[in-house]
C-alpha cells in the first residue's frame, strides 16, 4: 500500500494491514529456553542427593517456567492489524493468538497516539487498565487508540498508525447520499 499523505486523497486499499513487532522480546524467549534446558539437564544428569521429591520439583519447576516465559514472550513478539470495510482484527504472535474482531459498527472514533509504551500499561502483551482500557503492546512507539461505542478504548502498538487511522476513521464515515453500495 502506498500511504498518502497530506492532502492526497486517493481511495484506500479494500484491506488494509499493518504490524509491530519487538526484538527484544527475543531475548527473553531465550531465557525461557535455557531454563527448559536447565530442567532438562537436571533430569537427566541428577546431581540432587537429598531425595527424589526436590529433584522432581526442580526439574517441574524449571520446564514450568520455562515454558511460560518462552510461549508467553513469543504470542506478543509480533501483532498484526488488519482492517477491512467491515472489521478490525488484531492478532499477536507468528500464530494469531490471542485474537481480538471488532465490528467497525462498535467503533465510535479513531485517534493517532504518537508514544504508547509498556510502561504506560504495566508491560507488555494484552493488558487491561481500569482507568484506561484494553491494550495490545509489543513494543514502544506509535499507536492507535480505538474510541468504542460502550465507552471502552483498545489500543494497539503498530508501525504507520496514522495511515491506519485514516483508513479507520474514513470507514465509519457513513456513505454519502445516492452513492452505490458495493
Amino acid at each position: 500500500m502506498r500511504d498518502h499523505r497530506h492532502g492526497e486523497h486517493a481511495p484506500h486499499p479494500d484491506v488494509w494491514t499493518g504490524h509491530a513487532t519487538n526484538r527484544f522480546q527475543w531475548v527473553l524467549a531465550l531465557a525461557g529456553a535455557a531454563c527448559m534446558a536447565l530442567g532438562i539437564q537436571l533430569a537427566v544428569e541428577s546431581p540432587w542427593t537429598s531425595g527424589t521429591a526436590p529433584l522432581v520439583m526442580a526439574v517441574v519447576g524449571c520446564i514450568a517456567a520455562g515454558l511460560l516465559v518462552l510461549f508467553g514472550t513469543l504470542a506478543f513478539v509480533h501483532v498484526a492489524l488488519r482492517v477491512d470495510k467491515e472489521w478490525l482484527e488484531v492478532r499477536c504472535g507468528h500464530i494469531g493468538v490471542p485474537r481480538r474482531r471488532i465490528p467497525l459498527s462498535q467503533v465510535a472514533g479513531a485517534e493517532y497516539a504518537s508514544h504508547v509504551t509498556p510502561r504506560h500499561w504495566g508491560g507488555w502483551g494484552y493488558r487491561w487498565r481500569p482507568e484506561k482500557g484494553t491494550a495490545v503492546v509489543v513494543r514502544r512507539g506509535e499507536g492507535v487508540v480505538l474510541r468504542l461505542w460502550d465507552g471502552h478504548t483498545f489500543t494497539i502498538t503498530v508501525d504507520n498508525a496514522e495511515a491506519a487511522v485514516r483508513v479507520i476513521k474514513e470507514r465509519l464515515r457513513p456513505p454519502a447520499p445516492g452513492a452505490a453500495a458495493h
